[in-house]
């Protein structure tokens, strides 16, 4: 099974991760992950990631998709080199990590080129997939 990759440079900016979660979901579908309650949980934890990469991070901002069939681990890299971690919750903010943490089989940290990338693992996509892309295809001209 090949590896389908899709990568979005991002700009500092209150309306990123608006954009990253509509290319997301855009690419998803394309690559036939289209499970709407997944969709939806795996673009919350793209937003989060973008989210905190605007408020907390610095330099540019990437985003990148990877998949292996229904297996899609997302990451997000920013020019800080300070590793996000969790914090007690108030009023100015503390819930994205538990968030990511609930709806994902696992995530991380580390520094990259300098800043910090972190990846997260989604759960499988519950249907669809690669072969499904491919036969959502409409058919080659004759």
């Amino acid at each position: 099974m090949s590896t389908l990759t899709a990568h979005f440079d991002l700009p500092r900016d209150k309306h990123a991760p608006g954009w990253a979660r509509r290319a997301v979901t855009a690419v998803l579908h394309g690559w036939g992950l289209h499970e709407q309650d997944w969709t939806d949980d795996a673009c919350a934890v793209v937003s989060e990631l973008v989210t905190n990469a605007v408020r907390h991070g610095g330099g540019s901002i990437a985003l990148d998709l990877e998949a292996h069939g229904r297996d899609v681990v997302v990451s997000v890299s920013d020019g800080s080199p300070v590793l996000p971690r969790p914090r007690t919750p108030d009023e100015t903010g503390g819930l994205g990590l538990p968030l990511i943490a609930s709806l994902t089989v696992s995530w991380d940290a580390q520094p990259y080129q300098g800043g910090k990338r972190v990846r997260a693992q989604l759960p499988p996509c519950p249907s669809g997939g690669t072969a499904d892309a491919a036969s959502a295809r409409p058919p080659e001209p004759a």
